[in-house]
Order: structure tokens, then C-alpha cells, then sequence
């Protein structure tokens, strides 16, 4: 298996209330970025909003054998995330995946 950090952009149309965003990072957590070593190294966070253009950036290691399934998982992850804090793909689209970092075992 191999660890990709995946980065999942898209734009807040809904509100974030404070308690929103605690269940949204609460949910991110078990896929945090910061538990590789390219993550801590980067200084990744698992979310990250431009409260000025309303655009955010889910960043989640995924364990995969390749980059779609990496993609495909992330997305799985960051879609039930958004829906745990009350947003959903009308009030939180997701552009496409991309792969910021591999680390091989």
C-alpha cells in the first residue's frame, strides 16, 4: 500500500457556522496529513478556508494501491465530512483531486 496526501479544493456557498467547522475537522481527523512525514513537513492542514473568496481545501492521507483509488477515497471521506457539518454538494462542491505527496513503504 502507499500513502497519498490528497487535496480536495472547492467553495463554501453555505454557511460554516463554529460548530459546523469543529464537526467538519472532527470528521477529517482520522485521515489528517500531519501523521506523514510529508505532511507535518509541509505544516498541511486538514482544512483550510479563504474566508475572502469563499474557497476551501480538504487535505487527507488515504492508504491506496494507486492515485485513483486514492482520489476516489479521499473524496469519499471529505463528501461525508461536508455532510456530517450540514453541507452537501449544493452548499459545498468539490472541484477535482489532486495528488500533493506520496510516500512509499
Amino acid at each position: 500500500m502507499t500513502t497519498y496526501l490528497v487535496a480536495l479544493p472547492g467553495t463554501l456557498l453555505g454557511e460554516l457556522t463554529p460548530a459546523a467547522r469543529t464537526e467538519l475537522l472532527r470528521e477529517l481527523s482520522p485521515a489528517d496529513p500531519r501523521h506523514t512525514a510529508l505532511g507535518e513537513h509541509e505544516d498541511l492542514d486538514r482544512f483550510t478556508l479563504d474566508e475572502e473568496n469563499s474557497t476551501f481545501v480538504i487535505r487527507l492521507e488515504v492508504q491506496a494501491a494507486t492515485s485513483g483509488e486514492a482520489e476516489t477515497e479521499a473524496r469519499r471521506i471529505g463528501t461525508a465530512a461536508l455532510a456530517s457539518a450540514g453541507l452537501d454538494e449544493n452548499s459545498a462542491p468539490m472541484g477535482p483531486a489532486a495528488i500533493s505527496g506520496i510516500d512509499t513503504e
